[in-house]
């Protein structure tokens, strides 16, 4: 008689304890079977990596953000305490050395837009036409892009150096500068909002032609910024190479979040 009632105690097959403990080994194994390192069947194993390897170079984007930010702090505490300056001096004769007319043009023509009144009209007028368009995400990720502008005036008061000075082997060309050198303002701005608006045209333009062209220009311009403020006289070598560091690590940041926003975005309208 014991063993009939034990037997009836015991929960049935359609019990709930029973249902929740086969659902909850159900999730477990299928959590395990996603994550182990199993390559995927012929044919799919010829163009898909293993999970593990997926894991590894989805790390990518944060591994070179945080590269970034130990070059860029390396290079602060070695300007810091001087240890650049011949480095600087004699990087920036050389690239001064040439005085081609068209790579002068064309070096110019790579800063014009990171001067004022034109640096504090282009971009509010780029983030009013993503608005425009209802691409409020992009909008509202761009505003965050130029926030390297906030950025660079912040890391100048903290540096304070001082730009280079015109004499018999530096030449500076005359244009409305203020703060600190350190670092280079025009190519921190740069790498945040143009190298987003590069990101958002691989990412949203249909025409493979128009994309091509505008993702060229974008990074053609980030491309060329740098060398310019060094050609102009307006920034050392380390400047440029700071801003380039800490740009990078700050625009990855700002796809982060788009990518997201947009996630969260896409998810609401289903």
């Amino acid at each position: 008689m014991p063993l009939v009632v034990d037997r009836l105690r015991q929960p049935g097959p359609n019990h709930p304890a029973r249902l929740s403990s086969a659902v909850g080994n159900a999730i477990g194994k299928a959590a395990q079977a996603a994550t182990t390192d199993v390559r995927p069947p012929t044919p799919v194993a010829a163009v898909v990596v293993t999970p593990r390897a997926a894991l590894v170079r989805s790390r990518l984007p944060t591994l070179i953000g945080l590269a970034g930010l130990a070059g860029f702090g390396v290079l602060f505490a070695l300007v810091r305490v001087g240890r650049t300056a011949a480095l600087d001096a004699a990087l920036t004769i050389r690239i001064q050395a040439s005085s081609n007319p068209v790579l002068n043009a064309l070096m110019r023509a790579a800063s014009w837009p990171g001067f004022p009144p034109q640096s504090r009209i282009i971009q509010p007028l780029i983030i009013g036409s993503l608005a425009a368009a209802r691409l409020r995400v992009e909008a509202l990720s761009q505003t965050l892009a130029w926030g390297t502008a906030l950025l660079s005036t912040i890391v100048k008061r903290f540096m304070g150096r001082a730009r280079p000075v015109a004499g018999k082997d530096l030449r500076v060309v005359a244009a409305p500068l203020g703060g600190s050198s350190f670092p280079s303002g025009h190519v921190l701005t740069y790498v945040g909002t143009y190298g987003f608006l590069a990101f958002l045209a691989a990412t949203l333009v249909r025409p493979v032609a128009l994309r091509r062209l505008l993702v060229g220009f974008m990074v053609g311009l980030v491309g060329l910024v740098g060398p310019s403020r060094i050609q102009q006289g307006h920034h050392w070598p380390t400047d440029v190479t700071a801003s380039y560091l800490l740009g990078t690590s700050y625009l990855l940041g700002v796809v982060a979040v788009y990518r997201r926003l947009k996630a969260r975005r896409v998810a609401s309208r289903r």
